[in-house]
């Protein structure tokens, strides 16, 4: 079966400047592509791309099986929610969300019955006699994602649809929109500069920065092997973290300040020279707490302890780096004491200093 979005060499370019650098990626029908980075990527520009609301440079663009690269945005077959709403201000819910079926000349039944469908789903049936002005944030959002759904598109395109709400209403609409790909099968593409979005909604990640995909892969693999230290770092909170130190076949020296180097051996590594050791906070432990041949120990002075509920975070030195362990909460750690960690082997991830380039 031909992919439903299929993106292939694609350049994006203002003048003399290039803003998308060569994309190539696909989803099958029923993904959810999150398209993730810090801001000025290039993440919006792509969804825009995508949309047909910005004329690409060079490659193709398929939805369906169908080249999409030059065709107009409303002969696309998507629906798009954008970050401002865009609701019409003078028209009642019922109307903002079945304006669009008007204008294509659905018949009043059918109509009534997408809106009354669509605002069960969302469960908005109270508010749709009410004005956009009327409404909350959150409130306001389920409209502009009812007025998509009863277009019954083959793409859905979301760009960061849930920056302008609280942190617990976009973790509640964030719950919202998990649960509808789920009910629906939808197609999907998101646009968020938030991991844990990103995480939590993705069945496949794409990473940009400077308008270039760094990575592309299902959540578990942008986390636990990320392709370069940018991946690394960006994604996870808090990050991963990227420790210096020099290796020589299977023994890794980590510097300690005041003291003789941690030395951990890798029996499946085998590297030279100065490389950066990557281990996630929750893979760094309290010694004694995880057993098993890859966890080796080793002491390192405590700078800071961080209680964060279930989880205590405590940041040490090591390779002239704060390095962050995620430990229990009633961790024996106290600022300006040696503790001993223990160190996940099983799950680290070697870096070049220089590129940055994963090793291992």
């Amino acid at each position: 079966m031909a992919p439903i979005l299929n993106i292939s060499g694609l350049f994006k370019n203002y003048g003399a400047t290039e803003i998308l650098k060569d994309i190539n990626v696909s989803i099958d029908k029923g993904d959810f592509l999150v398209l993730v980075g810090p801001s000025g990527c290039g993440k919006s520009t792509l969804l825009n791309c995508i949309a047909g609301l910005e004329p690409i440079s060079g490659g193709t663009i398929r939805i369906g099986g169908q080249d999409m690269t030059h065709v107009s945005p409303k002969d696309r077959n998507i629906a798009m929610v954008f970050q401002s709403y865009a609701l019409y201000p003078t028209m009642t819910v019922a109307k903002n969300i079945t304006f669009g079926m008007q204008v294509r000349g659905v018949d009043k039944a059918t109509q009534a019955a997408k809106l009354a469908e669509v605002a069960k789903q969302l469960q908005i049936e109270a508010l749709l006699n009410r004005r956009p002005g009327q409404l909350s944030g959150g409130q306001r959002q389920r409209v502009a994602m009812g007025r998509a759904l009863v277009r019954d598109p083959q793409l859905f395109l979301f760009d960061e649809p849930l920056s302008n709400l609280d942190a617990k209403l976009r973790v509640e609409m964030r719950t919202e929109i998990k649960r509808l790909h789920q009910d629906l099968g939808a197609s999907m593409v998101y646009v968020t500069h938030d991991q844990i979005e990103a995480m939590t909604l993705a069945t496949k990640i794409v990473v940009m920065k400077g308008g270039v995909i760094q990575q592309v892969g299902t959540p578990a693999e942008i986390y636990t092997r990320p392709a370069n230290t940018f991946v690394a770092d960006f994604m996870g909170s808090p990050a991963m973290n990227l420790i210096p130190a020099r290796a020589s076949g299977s023994r890794i020296e980590i510097s300690r300040a005041g003291a003789a180097p941690l030395v951990l051996h890798d029996p499946r590594a085998s590297l030279s020279g100065d490389i950066l050791l990557g281990l996630r906070p929750e893979d760094i432990s309290e010694a004694g707490t995880r057993t098993g041949d890859h966890v080796q120990t080793g002491e390192a002075q405590v700078d800071v302890v961080e209680p964060a509920g279930a989880d205590t975070f405590v940041v040490a030195k090591l390779g002239g780096k704060a390095v962050t362990a995620r430990l229990a909460a009633d961790t024996r750690a106290r600022a300006g004491q040696p503790l001993a960690f223990g160190f996940d082997l099983a799950k680290v991830s070697y870096f070049r200093p220089d590129t940055g380039e994963r090793l291992n």
